[in-house]
């Protein structure tokens, strides 16, 4: 009750004066400012929220389409790979045929060099053979002809062949 007994009316008159006449002042001078900023403050985070909506819908637009950029890149890559596999192996097959013809190309060139020396050696050998006939015919009869009586010998021999055919 202390507080009731110090109460003074005129005080109390003034206090309010300067309290309604702070709160027409604060109200003049500092709520316009103060509550215009605010104002601003609240609408450029709207502003950002706005615009981080707006990110962020174009970053999952971006995702989508680097999804499908990567997807058709894979495509093209396992299309690619196979056009790639298909062209080694034709050139395999084709290398293959290739060198099976050239190798039988060569391997009829070799015949035919073959065939063509052997006819040659054969040619050859019959022409050597006919050259050591005559010659050791050559001598058979040299010897046989050296004397008188193995000459005589000789043509009564032929002779008698002759007549008997």
């Amino acid at each position: 009750m202390g507080l009731l007994e110090q109460f003074s009316p005129g005080l109390f008159f003034w206090q309010m004066i300067i309290f309604l006449g702070l709160l027409l002042l604060l109200r003049w001078k500092a709520w316009k400012p103060i509550l215009s900023a605010v104002e601003k403050r609240e609408s450029s985070i709207e502003e950002a929220l706005k615009g981080a909506e707006k990110a962020k819908e174009e970053m999952a637009k971006l995702q989508s389409n680097n999804e499908d950029l990567l997807n058709q890149a894979r495509a093209e890559r396992d299309e690619l790979m196979k056009e790639a596999r298909e062209t080694k192996s034709t050139i395999i097959a084709e290398a293959k045929e290739g060198a099976k013809a050239e190798a039988e190309k060569i391997m009829a060139s070799a015949r035919e060099t073959i065939q063509a020396e052997k006819a040659a050696a054969i040619s050859e050998l019959k022409t050597q053979v006919a050259a050591l006939s005559i010659e050791v015919a050559e001598k058979i009869v040299k010897g046989e002809m050296s004397s008188d009586d193995k000459q005589k010998e000789m043509v009564n021999n032929l002779v008698e062949e002759v007549t008997l055919n």
